[in-house]
Formats: structure tokens, C-alpha cells, sequence
């Protein structure tokens, strides 16, 4: 099916273009979404007639986004989420988490503006992309973790879970030399104990 863009599309076209589609993503996504008209004469020619009035909205509505991502662009936020012993959480972090932590904060966005490749499944700082407008993309950064301590913790660059990997391989290193004399003592004790009887 062929279309009238009119607004830039990612990998298809910018405003204006006679682009050809996929049917079912015309129909689906986008006509519903007033990102293209179906290109037929009528079509064409009212898009001629309103042009300037659609490009006007579009810059317009560019410069609004530009204004909302000096706001959040480059910030962090905070998401608490269960996890194991090697960091893996309990479910996975989606684009409705980021979204809900960033208004949470002030920040204006829907979900659907969260362009999130694969769920978040891992304790980390992880870089996410937020497409505000066509052609406005920012990143924000969003720190998982297990509690506020952890994450001020990755906040500061400290990698966590190699942290724990070394205080637990302390811990064991000296429980083991703690067992090692205690177990050396008791082998000299108790030939002693046998030449009293």
C-alpha cells in the first residue's frame, strides 16, 4: 500500500514521502496513528493544500519535545527490583517501569515512548533510549538494584556484584584458615590428652 507520510518515520521516510508499506502496517499502525495517508489523488491533493500547516504542527511539536528533554536527558533513575545472589532479577524491568520511574521524578512520558530493545534482566546502571519525537531521541540512564544503598553504590561506579564476589571470597578464605588452626590445635591436643590417661 502506498502512503503520504506526514510526520519522519524511523527506516521509512520523512514528512511528505510517497513511501510503500506492508499493508497491515499501514492499516495497524500507521493511519491509527495520523503518521500517513493513504496515497490516492484526493489524498495528494489535500496534503499539497495543507503542507505548511503540517510541517508548522511538526516543528512545533519538535520544539516541545526538545524543551522536555533538556529536563531529563542524561539523568538517572532509580528502580528497586528483587534479585539473586548474581544479580539476575526476579522478572525483568519494561519500557512501563522506566516510563512510571521518570514521572515519577517530573518527567512527561508514555510508555510507548521508551524504546527498550530487550527487558532489562539484570542489577546494573543501563542506558535506555527515549524517542520523545521523530526526531528527538535522548538517553536517560536507569539504575536497578536491590535496595537505595546498592544503587548509590552503582551510582559511584562501584560494580557491585564483583564487591560481593570478593567480600564472600574473604569470608570463606578466612572461615577456611579459622577451621584450619582450630582443626591444627585440636590434633596436637589430643595426643596430650592420651599420655595423662
Amino acid at each position: 500500500m502506498k502512503v503520504i507520510l506526514l510526520e519522519r518515520v524511523e527506516r521509512l521516510g520523512t514528512l511528505g514521502e510517497v513511501v510503500n508499506v506492508k499493508d497491515g502496517f499501514a492499516r495497524n499502525y500507521l493511519l491509527p496513528r495520523s503518521k500517513a495517508l493513504r496515497a490516492n489523488e484526493a489524498n495528494l491533493k489535500v496534503f499539497e493544500s495543507q503542507r505548511k500547516d503540517i510541517e508548522a504542527r511538526n516543528a512545533q511539536n519538535r520544539e516541545g519535545a526538545e524543551k522536555a528533554s533538556k529536563k531529563i536527558d542524561g539523568q538517572t533513575y532509580v528502580i528497586i527490583r528483587q534479585a539473586g545472589e548474581s544479580g539476575q532479577l526476579y522478572g525483568s524491568v519494561s519500557g512501563r517501569d522506566v516510563a512510571e520511574a521518570i514521572q515519577a521524578e517530573g518527567g512527561q512520558v508514555d510508555r510507548s515512548q521508551v524504546v527498550l530493545d530487550k527487558p532489562i534482566k539484570t542489577i546494573g546502571v543501563h542506558p535506555v533510549k527515549v524517542r520523545l519525537h521523530a526526531e528527538v531521541t535522548i538517553t536517560v540512564n536507569v539504575n536497578v538494584a536491590r535496595s537505595n544503598d546498592e544503587a548509590e553504590r552503582q551510582a559511584r561506579g562501584e560494580n557491585v556484584l564483583l564487591s560481593q564476589f570478593d567480600e564472600d571470597r574473604a569470608m570463606a578464605q578466612q572461615q577456611a584458615e579459622e577451621l584450619f588452626e582450630g582443626a591444627a590445635g585440636q590434633a596436637l591436643e589430643e595426643p596430650a590428652q592420651e599420655e595423662g590417661a
